[in-house]
């Protein structure tokens, strides 16, 4: 097949951060002065040597931050058909590879040490693996090859949560809060 590869979602319109769609919670600053889906995207090249990185076709400037970073960078056409059309057309393009982490551009705070945790569980062999931080289960997720046509297969609002409910998951418990920690509204951006 191929290498591990990792995905991140960063085509969403984020509404429910700016209802009237100004402004674009990918391109807040954190307080350290990092965007938001550029701190996302760093700690995913961290630990996965080639990153794809989707983005809606009029993104605002996020595709730039990304490239910059050095993710490969597409646009899913289908974006605002929602994150499961996001997630089919980044597997699509990440092909050939064994496997995927997929990230979420507005989770910036997620620990190097938790991808680090569930690249290892793909190694061993997981189809599935997903954070827990006491007690529950965050993002990102990593999926093995034998999902594949699942993957690109997604569509709707869901993404691959139906491939976790209908599917075993090796669960990877981690001391990280982070993969609960999404951007939803400006409050959130402290951190």
């Amino acid at each position: 097949m191929g290498e591990w590869a990792g995905i991140l979602l960063a085509a969403g319109r984020g509404r429910r951060f700016d209802p009237g769609g100004v402004r674009n919670k990918l391109l807040q600053r954190l307080p350290g002065g990092e965007l938001v889906v550029a701190a996302s995207a760093r700690r995913l090249l961290s630990v996965f040597p080639r990153v794809i990185a989707v983005v809606p076709p009029d993104d605002g400037g996020v595709a730039d931050a990304l490239r910059a970073l050095g993710c490969e960078v597409t646009a899913c056409p289908d974006a605002d058909s929602g994150m499961g059309r996001s997630l089919a057309h980044a597997i699509r393009h990440s092909l050939p590879a064994g496997g995927w982490l997929v990230a979420l551009g507005d989770m910036p705070f997620v620990r190097e040490s938790t991808l680090q945790a569930l690249r290892r569980a793909l190694d061993e062999g997981a189809g599935i693996a997903a954070p827990v931080f006491e007690g529950r289960r965050g993002n990102p997720v990593a999926f093995g090859a034998l999902h594949l046509d699942a993957l690109l297969a997604s569509s709707g609002d869901q993404g691959a949560r139906r491939l976790l409910a209908f599917h075993p998951v090796t669960e990877v418990a981690v001391s990280d809060p982070g993969i609960l920690r999404d951007i939803d509204s400006p409050a959130d951006l402290a951190s």
